[in-house]
């Protein structure tokens, strides 16, 4: 039994938590699950991280950027990407496992909601964000 007097229920895993009211009595039991117990969450691992983190930084400096979002979820990570904190993301690099094998599993879609570049290396994938301004010589 617990310090409330109450038995975890069988099969729970992690965390028990009672919550009583000032008689000590509980009132609610809930169960806190790890992500494993849940389900499978898609994220970016270290490495995707730096490469998506090191063009964020460059932009950041040049002032074209200012705050960004990251979102996992069950069959997606989404990395958002704001001039302003209030707007819609300019861009999201997303990571999709499912189309790993066929497109690649990157792809950076813009705020309209076209897909700029996919594939299956994220440094190549961003490189599209990354675009150097070129000197072109004046035609005289």
């Amino acid at each position: 039994m617990s310090e409330a007097g109450v038995t975890p229920p069988k099969g729970a895993r992690g965390l028990v938590v009672v919550v009583g009211d000032r008689s000590g009595s509980p009132r609610e039991q809930g169960v806190a699950r790890d992500d494993a117990a849940c389900g499978s969450v898609v994220s970016f691992d270290r490495r995707e991280l730096r490469v998506i983190f090191d063009l964020y930084g460059a932009k950041v400096a040049s002032g074209e950027w200012r705050d960004y979002a990251i979102d996992f979820s069950a069959t997606r990570a989404v990395f958002s990407i704001f001039r302003r904190t209030s707007e819609t993301p300019l861009f999201r690099i997303e990571k999709n496992p499912e189309l790993a094998r066929r497109q690649g599993a990157y792809s950076v879609i813009a705020a309209t909601g076209l897909i700029m570049r996919r594939g299956h290396d994220l440094k190549r994938v961003v490189g599209v964000l990354d675009r150097r301004l070129k000197l072109v010589p004046a035609a005289e």
